[in-house]
């Protein structure tokens, strides 16, 4: 398991670097076809920079905030703290911040920058419909997610891909504004010069792979978290059993938001399972693995 954790940070240097790498292109196209390469560059460093710096440290309150979860009483709960606590004895963690989301869907999340730093939430509708083992399994699931610096991870790669999306977005705009070309002293020199087409289709691209980088990086996470929850608990049957149950589940997630997606145990949003001529493009999109196939791996364990 040591070796899992020091893989994942070593996948976080690797996707703070690509992700940076994007950036710095996008930045560097920006410059072009603003007239000032070396300014692009900087502009996206520093927004990068801000928006990293932010979400290190204010992501997991942002997130508990916009599902509207609140700390999960120990007397009302008593059930759930036992569980959360008797995992992170078995598995060496700190007690993580116990949250709980007034939701009829069953589902859960983690969140925080480390594992002492972190908070799980689970909401009212899977505390309804999972008894203890199928529970236990889902908690061991956000644990993992902890354990493994998942959540970090996470967090890093939405940051990356809202700044990317924030500074293509702005400086299309900017051309938009200017008939075409973001700026009028650069006029003459980007109407001949084919990096500047190469920086508008960057700009345009640089988006959609940021987002696909972000929900591959999503789904080996959810993979792997699964792994790991059956090792914690030793009792694959209980998070089989509990992801059976979400599966047959259709409770929309309604505490869910296109920021938070990523999050949650099941994808609370529509997308996963869409058959058709054009599925196979849509399943590039989704952060979670189907259900079905998250099932049949462990059920291979």
């Amino acid at each position: 398991m040591h070796e899992l954790i020091s893989s994942n940070k070593r996948r976080t240097v690797l996707l703070m670097s690509v992700f940076v790498a994007l950036l710095v292109l996008v930045g560097m196209a920006v410059g072009v076809l603003m007239g000032n390469g070396t300014g692009g560059t900087i502009i996206a460093l520093v927004i990068a920079g801000f928006m990293a710096f932010g979400s290190y440290w204010k992501a997991d309150a942002i997130a508990l905030a916009v599902s509207r979860a609140v700390p999960a009483d120990p007397t009302e709960y008593a059930r759930l703290h036992n569980l959360v606590e008797g995992l992170c004895i078995a598995a060496g963690l700190p007690k993580p911040g116990v949250y709980i989301v007034n939701d009829p869907a069953p589902n859960a999340f983690a969140t925080g920058r480390n594992p002492q730093h972190a908070a799980i939430a689970v909401t009212t509708g899977l505390l309804e419909k999972m008894n203890r083992v199928e529970l236990e399994g889902v908690i061991a699931h956000e644990l993992s997610h902890v354990r493994n610096y998942d959540i970090l991870v996470s967090t890093l790669a939405v940051t990356m891909v809202g700044a990317i999306a924030l500074l293509t977005d702005i400086t299309l705009r900017m051309m938009w504004w200017n008939g075409g070309r973001a700026s009028r002293d650069g006029d003459r020199e980007n109407g001949s010069n084919p990096l500047a087409y190469l920086g508008i289709i960057l700009l345009v691209v640089s988006p959609l792979v940021a987002r696909l980088m972000q929900a591959a990086i999503s789904r080996n996470r959810e993979s792997l978290a699964d792994a790991s929850a059956c090792q914690m608990t030793r009792y694959p049957p209980g998070l089989i059993s509990a992801l059976e149950k979400l599966r047959d589940d259709v409770t929309v997630t309604h505490s869910a938001s296109m920021a938070t997606a990523h999050m949650w145990i099941e994808q609370p949003l529509s997308g996963v399972g869409d058959a058709g001529r054009w599925s196979k493009f849509h399943n590039l999109f989704n952060t979670h693995p189907p259900l079905e196939e998250r099932i049949a791996r462990l059920k291979e364990l």
